[in-house]
């Protein structure tokens, strides 16, 4: 990712995110202003933005996800655009720096219609746009507005929405356990909350399941590729199984110097990592065996939404037959998607106002079978879905194949809460 922590890592699971800490200066905001279009006159076209880590620490994970929003974005122009508008990207780098990203959100905030999110730091700023009556969608793993109020302006496009209490959920432990985890080795950053809670809700998952847990170290510098003591320490535990709640380049530096120590794994699970560039990297031939969640349906498991995805990827962005999007742009594209959803409901002469009130409330959403699950946005705001569900993928040899046409599900377990792990 850099980061994404990641809804399947429990709900926290599927995604690091950069939970940094410095403080953020805030600037005047411009508020969008809307205006009813004659109906002789040709709509005027509609903006949306797009805010994401096109450098800085997020770029190894998120430097292409602009690519699955912007062919969104083009598909619909294709359609005839929304009741006739054209509608307009505007990417924003929030650099993924925590004194830039009040700038990048309050320059969406002047210049466009809607925002969606694929940034680590947007927790920082979600203030801006809920002042001035944004409506915003995107990934919700940066952290708890999107379902906390009064973020009521806010809509995860993934998961719906967040529990705030961030309960522990059986399906990590329970796949671990049935795939021959037994003693359990659980990473995640010493900065970021979000990263913290699901290494802690992981092991938690895990003993739930009757496994042990051998280590959980939330003390890992972000970004850090330097694993060889913490591999010793992990042989010295004598973990099989291993989760970590990290970004791509720690995750994979981890599994490298596990395996140059002899530690030898039964079952290991990433949240992130189902990636085209996995498969031409370094670490590949130690992923082998491998598992990998996939909060979206996998191209190699076709239907009408990977289909569509796959047909505006190869005219838009230039993809082969063979490619298969990033995590970044599996949620860009339902970022806008959703957005898109939005001004559809709102008729001809949407608001800012009209778009946020429609969305609140439809009740069924599954961005055109690429979710597992169907979202009802009138009623998920500050809760979980019913179950937390992602496909499943295997690293072998040629690339990835599905375990199964089914995703794997877990439920909450009554009375649990990670919310204050990790600060």
């Amino acid at each position: 990712m850099p980061v994404t922590l990641k809804r399947t890592l429990g709900r926290a699971h599927r995604n690091v995110a950069l939970a940094l800490t410095a403080a953020v200066a805030g600037l005047p905001l411009a508020v969008v202003a809307t205006s009813s279009v004659p109906a002789s006159a040709s709509p005027a076209p509609i903006t949306i933005a797009y805010v994401t880590d096109e450098t800085g620490a997020g770029a190894p994970e998120n430097a292409s996800s602009p690519a699955g929003f912007e062919a969104r974005i083009a598909f619909q122009n294709a359609q005839g655009g929304v009741h006739g508008a054209k509608l307009v990207p505007l990417v924003i780098d929030d650099q993924t720096s925590p004194s830039q990203i009040a700038t990048a959100v309050q320059e969406a905030d002047s210049k466009a219609f809607g925002i969606v999110s694929q940034s680590p730091l947007f927790f920082l700023a979600a203030k801006y746009p809920h002042s001035a009556g944004v409506p915003v969608t995107g990934a919700y793993t940066d952290g708890g507005e999107w379902g906390t109020q009064p973020y009521t302006n806010m809509f995860a496009s993934d998961e719906g929405s967040v529990n705030p209490k961030y309960p522990v959920n059986t399906q990590i432990g329970d796949f671990l356990k049935a795939h021959g985890g037994t003693v359990l080795g659980s990473y995640g950053y010493g900065i970021s909350p979000t990263s913290a809670r699901a290494a802690i809700a992981t092991g938690d998952s895990f003993k739930h399941a009757g496994g042990k847990v051998g280590v959980v170290n939330t003390s890992i510098p972000f970004g850090s590729v330097a694993f060889t003591s913490i591999a010793l320490a992990a042989k010295q535990a004598g973990i099989n199984a291993m989760v970590p709640a990290m970004d791509v380049n720690s995750n994979y530096a981890l599994a490298q110097a596990l395996a140059q120590a002899g530690v030898k794994l039964k079952a290991t699970l990433y949240a992130t990592g189902y990636e085209p560039d996995a498969i031409s990297s370094p670490a590949w031939s130690t992923l082998q065996g491998s598992y990998f969640f996939s909060p979206f349906r996998p191209w190699s498991l076709p239907n009408a939404g990977t289909q569509q995805m796959q047909a505006a990827m190869e005219k838009y962005a230039n993809f082969t037959k063979s490619q298969f999007p990033t995590f970044g742009q599996y949620e860009a594209w339902a970022g806008a998607d959703l957005m898109i959803k939005g001004l559809q409901m709102a008729g001809p002469n949407p608001s800012q106002a009209t778009v946020i009130k429609d969305l609140r409330g439809l009740k069924s959403y599954n961005a055109n079978g690429l979710l597992p699950q169907t979202i009802n946005y009138s009623t998920i705001f500050g809760h979980d879905l019913p179950k937390t569900c992602a496909w499943v993928v295997q690293a072998q040899k040629n690339g990835f194949t599905p375990v199964s046409s089914s995703p794997v599900c877990g439920t909450d377990i009554p009375g649990t809460s990670t919310a204050s792990a990790g600060g």
